[in-house]
């Protein structure tokens, strides 16, 4: 007769995928229930450990566990070349943006000084922390690409939640000081442009998935190409260029420059690649989008917003494009 306690454990282990459940969910439950007297299980539950370590391993299995079906594998696949790709425009990006705003003020002199560290200095010590944590966590975005490309797994996870942790600030800021608060649907996007790479990258990038492997070129080659990329996007922009302007031109390049190699490759199989690309560019594009819209409303130059309507009906295209190769490669296997 099955008491309340295995009952309870097996509505548990419906967390897991139905492949894994056959093979392994009546050891789990003996392996459960094996020191516990049954008289006192129809008054006991699994503990939150064991519920959150099931959740784990559903996680897990769902993403490329080893014997995993050839959906799980290929989303697994997917899910982790959408971390590194994100991670590596976050990781352009930051170190792009302070080299970049250490520059103008480097060029304008002791005026382009004091205006850079009037921001550190002029507003009291916890704006200055504040800050300073805005300037330089991002650039452990860096550290978690590098880091994860090297099968340090643990510190790359680490990394990322730290370098994310600013994207936060345009939510709460106006809670705790007297930030003006911001547009909402410009600081969710921005912060789900960052979380949703970091919980990716902790999620598929678990210890019995493969190395985290660029598609094509070395780690450091492939970062200085998208640092290059995005310093000139900005820089040879006549008007001024917004936080979306760069990532997304780079985003531009790489996804196209993807779809042509792929278009070369024998086998043709991305692996999960064209949907992992085509994620990544339906976040950019609402990054883009919810960029754009406040200048609308305002006079701006008209390059400005012809550029970046040009911008999302290209990212718009390509998105497609991707999630058409992704749905062949699917109906091929």
């Amino acid at each position: 007769m099955t008491t309340l306690l295995e009952a309870r454990y097996r509505a548990v282990l419906r967390l897991l995928p139905a492949y894994y459940r056959r093979e392994r969910e009546e050891e789990m439950v003996e392996t459960y229930l094996w020191d516990i007297d049954r008289d006192t299980q129809d008054q006991s539950r699994p503990t939150l450990g064991e519920v959150a370590s099931v959740a784990a391993l559903a996680v897990r299995s769902r993403l490329g566990a080893p014997g995993a079906p050839h959906r799980y594998a290929t989303l697994g696949s997917a899910v982790r070349l959408f971390a590194l790709s994100a991670i590596l425009l976050q990781a352009a990006s930051a170190v792009v943006e302070l080299v970049l705003e250490v520059t103008w003020a480097a060029s304008r002199g002791g005026t382009g000084r004091h205006l850079l560290l009037s921001e550190f200095t002029d507003h009291g010590v916890r704006a200055a922390v504040i800050t300073a944590a805005q300037w330089f966590l991002p650039l452990l975005w860096a550290a978690a690409y590098f880091a994860l490309l090297h099968d340090r797994r643990r510190l790359a996870r680490t990394c990322a939640l730290i370098a994310a942790l600013p994207s936060l600030w345009p939510l709460l800021g106006s809670l705790v000081s007297d930030m003006v608060p911001a547009d909402p649907l410009f600081a969710v996007a921005f912060a789900l442009f960052a979380w949703l790479p970091a919980l990716a990258l902790c999620a598929a990038h678990h210890r019995d998935a493969p190395p985290a492997r660029l598609p094509a070129g070395s780690p450091g080659l492939v970062f200085m190409a998208s640092c290059v990329l995005m310093g000139a996007s900005t820089v040879m922009l006549p008007a001024l260029p917004d936080l979306a302007w760069a990532p997304a031109n780079c985003f531009l390049v790489g996804a196209l420059g993807w779809l042509v190699w792929q278009a070369r490759r024998r086998d043709g199989a991305s692996s999960g690649g064209a949907f992992a690309l085509a994620a990544l560019g339906l976040l950019v594009l609402a990054v883009r989008i919810v960029s754009l819209y406040p200048w609308l409303h305002v006079s701006v130059p008209g390059a400005f917003v012809g550029g970046a309507l040009g911008q999302a009906a290209a990212l718009a295209l390509l998105i497609v494009a991707l999630a058409v190769v992704g749905r062949r490669d699917l109906t091929t296997r």
